[in-house]
């Protein structure tokens, strides 16, 4: 659930970008590209998802202590702590 139709807008558009550079990673290792550059393409893929993933629960949490949600709170905290 993020907030608005703009931070809707971003997280697709950075999720997309993510999707491209797995996508540029498939066809490295299809190509049997060297070593470093395909763990430097994963690295930079990675870090972007990251990114993106805390950047959306950033702002659910934002939004569920802006609403005493705390039911909500909980569920969020369960799921990124059962790694």
């Amino acid at each position: 659930m993020v907030t608005t139709g703009e931070s809707m807008k971003d997280v697709i558009l950075r999720l997309k970008r993510v999707g491209g550079q797995l996508e540029g990673l498939t066809r490295m290792i299809e190509r049997d590209e060297e070593c470093s550059l395909i763990i430097t393409q994963f690295q930079a893929a990675k870090a972007a998802l990251d990114n993106t993933f805390s950047l959306v629960l950033q702002r659910n949490l934002k939004q569920c202590v802006n609403h005493d949600d705390s039911k909500s709170v909980e569920k969020i905290l369960k799921l990124i702590t059962k790694q």
